[in-house]
C-alpha cells in the first residue's frame, strides 16, 4: 500500500467553520503514485448496442436463461411450464395438498358468493353477473396464474370505476341492455390491454401508480363505495347517479322522507355483526374463518327473516329472482363500433390497469410471505386472458381480491387449486341454490360492501408516508380528495399527474452536490452532510447525480457557473480557483444536448483560466463525449480520472504558485500539520 505524505498549512487567523486547507502533495510521491487511465468501452456495433439496451429494458429477468444447456425434451417441458404454470405443481400434487386447498376454497366461496352479488350491484350490473364472474375466471387462473394464494373474482374498486364511468355515458336503468354490452366490451378491452402488457413486457407502465397513489385512491374509493351504500342501508328509492361525496350526501338528506326505519334497523344490526366478526379476526388471525363466514351467515339469517316477515310489505327491498344455470355466452354482445367505442376503450384501459395493479400487488405480498416468486408478466397474461374469455361468458372485470386472498392464505391454501374449488362451489350455487337468494334483502348487500371496504382505508400506511416523504403524502391526499370530491377516474388521473410532475422536477432539476475531503482519508463526501468534510483549495468538486439531457442542461450550466462565481469570491484574496471537477459516476446517460453542456462549460471556464475535469464517466457517457465533434478541444485525456482522489493528487502538483496580496509585515504565522493519505 502506497502512502503519500501531505503538508497542510492553515492560517490560524482565518480558521472558522468555512476554513479551507491548502494541500501540497510531494512531487516525488505524486510521481510514484499510479494513475489509472479512463479508457473507452469495447467497440460494439449499432445492432449490438440496440440489442443490449432492448434486453436490459424489456428482459431484465432473462426468461430464456433456464433453457440454456438443456436437451430438447427438457426445453419442451420447461416451455410448457413457462406458459402454463399449473404444470409446475400439478405433477407433484397430492391428497394432502388437496385437503388444504378444499378447506380454503370452501372458505373463500362463503365470502365470494355474497360479495360477488354485492360488487355486481356496485357496478350497476345484474347481481347474477357477480356469480358468473366468480365461476369462469378462477378456472382460467388455475391454469395460467403463478400465485399460490391469489383468490380471483370481482373487486370493489374495479366495479366502482366500471359502473361510474359507463353510467356517465349510458343509464343502467333506462338502457340496461346497452349498459351490459358496454360493460362486457370494456372487460374485453381491459383483458386485451392486460395481455398486451404481458406479451410486450411493458409492466413498468403500472409502476406509475405508486404506493402513495394507491393508498389515497383506495381510501377515497372506499369512502365513495360506503356512501353509495346509503341508498340500500336507508331504503332510499330515488338516489343520485353521481359518485362524488357532495351529490351523494345531498341526495341522502333531500330524500329523508324515503328513509325506512325497518331497513335502517336491519342495516345497523348486520353491520354490527360483520364489523364485530372483522374485529375478532384482526385481533386473532387464527379465527380468520369468523370474518370469512360472517357475510354468508348474514345473508342466510337476513333471507330467513325477510321471508318470515314478508319484507317487501314492510318497505325492505329484496334481490328478487335470479336465473339458474351456468354462464350464457355473450360474445355476440360485444360492441366494437358505434359512438360509445371511445368510452368503452377508456373504461377498459383504466379498469384494466387498476385491477392488474391490485392483483399483482396482492400476489407478490403473499408470495413474499411464503418465499416463492410471482412472475409479473405471467400474471398480466393470465388476467388478460381470463378477462377476455370472461367477457364472452357473461363476466365483467375480475382480478385478485385482497380480502379473499388474505382469507385464502390464512385458510391454508397450498396451490391455485383453491380457485378451482371456489369455481365448483359457485357452479353448484348457480345450478341448484339460486332460488334461495330471492328474498335476500338489498340492505344486507350494502352492509357487506361497507364492511369489506373499511379495510381499504389504511391510516397507519398514510401516517408512515407522512413521516417518510411529505411530497408523497401530498400525492396521496390528491388521490383521496380527488376521488371523493371530483370523480374516481379524474381523482386518479390528477394524482398520477402530480407524481409525474415530481418526476419531471427531478429530471429538470437534478441533484448536484459539492464534495469535500474527509481529513486523513481519500474519501470525498457532501460538505453539507459531513461536517468534517473540507474543501480542497483551488478545486471545486461537484457531483452530478442524474442523467444529463436536453431538459436539464440549462439548469446544470447555470448551477455550476454560480458555484464557480461563489468559489472565486471566496478565494480571491488568497487562492485562485483552478479546477472544476465533475464527479460523474451517477450520470447514467447523456444525450446530444448533454454533450453540448461540456462544450459550453469548457468555453466559459477557459475564459476564467479554469480547467474542466471529469471523474469516472460511465462507458456510454465517455463514448458519446469522445465521438462528439471537436471532442479533443473540450475532453482531454489529462483531465479524465477514475477517482476524485487521483484527480486531486495528480493536479495538485501542477497547480500554479500562489502569491499573497498581503504586505509582509501583516503576514500571520502559519501552522503546519502533517497527515498520511
Amino acid at each position: 500500500m502506497h502512502l503519500d505524505l501531505v503538508e497542510v498549512k492553515v492560517d490560524p487567523e482565518k480558521m472558522d467553520e468555512e476554513t479551507t486547507v491548502e494541500v501540497k502533495v510531494d512531487d516525488e510521491a505524486s510521481t510514484d503514485s499510479k494513475r489509472h487511465q479512463v479508457v473507452s468501452p469495447p467497440y460494439k456495433s449499432c445492432l449490438q448496442q440496440f440489442s443490449t439496451k432492448l434486453k436490459e429494458t424489456f428482459f431484465p429477468d432473462d426468461p430464456l436463461r433456464q433453457f440454456k444447456g438443456q436437451p430438447l425434451n427438457r426445453r419442451v417441458i420447461l416451455g410448457a411450464q413457462y406458459f402454463f404454470p399449473v404444470l409446475q405443481w400439478a405433477p407433484n400434487y397430492s391428497i394432502k395438498l388437496f385437503k388444504s386447498d378444499l378447506i380454503s376454497g370452501l372458505t373463500i366461496a362463503s365470502l365470494a358468493i355474497p360479495q360477488g352479488i354485492s360488487y355486481a350491484k356496485l357496478a350497476n350490473l345484474p347481481p347474477i353477473l357477480g356469480l358468473y364472474s366468480s365461476f369462469v375466471p378462477p378456472l382460467i387462473y388455475v391454469i395460467l396464474g403463478s400465485s399460490m394464494d391469489l383468490a380471483v373474482g370481482p373487486v370493489s374498486i374495479a366495479s366502482l370505476v366500471l359502473g361510474s364511468m359507463l353510467a356517465e355515458e349510458v343509464s343502467p336503468t333506462a338502457q340496461p341492455d346497452l349498459f351490459l354490452q358496454l360493460a362486457l366490451t370494456s372487460t374485453f378491452f381491459a383483458g386485451l390491454f392486460q395481455a398486451a402488457l404481458g406479451v410486450l413486457r411493458l409492466g413498468f407502465i403500472i409502476d406509475f401508480l405508486s404506493k402513495a397513489i394507491l393508498i389515497g385512491f383506495m381510501g377515497g374509493s372506499a369512502v365513495i363505495v360506503a356512501l353509495q351504500q346509503l341508498k340500500g342501508l336507508l331504503g332510499i328509492v330515488h338516489f343520485t347517479k353521481k359518485m362524488s361525496v357532495v351529490p351523494v350526501l345531498t341526495s341522502v338528506f333531500e330524500n329523508k322522507d324515503e328513509w325506512s326505519w325497518q331497513t335502517v334497523l336491519m342495516a345497523v344490526s348486520f353491520l354490527a355483526l360483520l364489523l364485530g366478526a372483522r374485529h375478532i379476526s384482526l385481533k386473532n388471525p387464527k379465527l380468520f374463518w369468523v370474518s370469512a363466514g360472517a357475510p354468508l351467515v348474514s345473508v342466510v339469517i337476513s333471507t330467513i327473516v325477510s321471508f318470515a316477515i314478508k319484507a317487501p310489505h314492510h318497505g325492505i327491498s329484496i334481490i328478487g329472482k335470479l336465473p339458474k344455470g351456468v354462464n350464457p355466452p355473450t360474445a355476440h354482445k360485444l360492441l366494437f363500433h358505434g359512438s360509445h367505442l371511445g368510452v368503452i376503450i377508456k373504461t377498459g384501459l383504466i379498469t384494466g390497469i387498476l385491477s392488474l395493479t391490485e392483483g399483482i400487488a396482492v400476489g407478490r405480498t403473499f408470495a413474499a410471505i411464503r418465499n416463492y416468486k410471482v412472475d409479473g408478466n405471467k400474471e398480466m397474461m393470465a388476467m388478460g386472458i381470463m378477462n377476455m374469455v370472461g367477457s364472452t361468458t357473461s363476466c365483467y372485470v375480475t382480478t385478485g381480491s385482497f380480502s379473499r386472498s388474505a382469507i385464502n392464505h390464512n385458510a391454508g391454501a397450498r396451490t391455485a387449486m383453491s380457485n378451482a374449488v371456489l369455481s365448483v362451489t359457485v357452479l353448484v350455487t348457480l345450478l341448484f341454490l339460486m332460488p334461495l337468494f330471492e328474498y335476500t334483502p338489498n340492505v344486507i348487500l350494502g352492509a357487506i360492501m361497507v364492511a369489506a371496504v373499511i379495510g381499504l382505508i389504511d391510516i397507519p400506511a398514510a401516517y408512515l408516508i407522512w413521516k417518510l416523504d411529505k411530497y408523497d403524502f401530498v400525492v396521496m391526499l390528491t388521490a383521496f380528495f380527488g376521488v371523493i370530491f371530483i370523480s374516481v377516474q379524474l381523482g386518479l388521473a390528477l394524482a398520477v399527474g402530480v407524481s409525474v410532475f415530481r418526476i419531471l422536477l427531478q429530471i429538470t432539476r437534478p441533484k448536484t452536490l459539492m464534495l469535500g475531503n474527509i481529513p486523513g482519508t481519500n474519501i470525498y463526501r457532501n460538505i453539507h452532510h459531513y461536517e468534517e468534510a473540507t474543501r480542497v483549495p483551488g478545486f471545486l468538486i461537484l457531483s452530478i447525480e442524474a442523467p444529463i439531457n436536453f431538459a436539464n442542461i440549462n439548469y446544470l450550466n447555470d448551477r455550476i457557473l454560480r458555484w464557480v462565481e461563489d468559489e472565486e469570491a471566496t478565494f480571491k484574496d488568497n487562492l485562485r480557483l483552478q479546477y472544476v471537477v465533475l464527479e460523474m459516476s451517477a450520470v447514467s446517460a447523456i444525450d446530444t444536448s448533454g454533450v453540448s453542456l461540456f462544450k459550453d462549460l469548457k468555453s466559459t471556464l477557459t475564459v476564467k483560466s479554469i480547467e474542466l475535469v471529469l471523474v469516472d464517466p460511465i462507458a456510454d457517457v465517455i463514448e458519446k463525449l469522445q465521438k462528439a465533434k471537436d471532442a479533443k478541444e473540450f475532453i482531454q485525456s489529462d483531465y479524465l480520472f477514475l477517482t476524485v482522489e487521483e484527480a486531486v493528487t495528480s493536479l495538485s502538483s501542477t497547480m500554479k504558485s500562489i502569491t499573497s496580496n498581503m504586505p509582509k509585515e501583516e503576514a500571520q504565522p502559519v501552522v503546519t500539520e502533517y497527515f498520511v493519505v
